[in-house]
């Protein structure tokens, strides 16, 4: 599976969704971000994850932004 960190998560998959690509799933909430997923035309599994990072660093991990 790839992972993909993206920002405005609702945004984009309006915008995938008017292009005719729509996720697998509904959108999972976390209290360290909010996760769907997608499959590419492979059949490759994608992860679209946007962080909350405040809470995502409570957990004791560091992130790349």
């Amino acid at each position: 599976m790839i992972n993909y960190r993206v920002e405005a998560l609702n945004r984009l998959l309006a915008n995938l969704k008017s292009a005719g690509i729509l996720p697998t799933d509904s959108v999972e909430k976390a209290s360290y971000g909010n996760f769907v997923h997608l499959m590419d035309p492979e059949g490759n599994k994608i992860e679209l994850w946007e962080p909350n990072d405040i809470e995502y660093a409570k957990l004791g991990k560091l992130t790349t932004k």
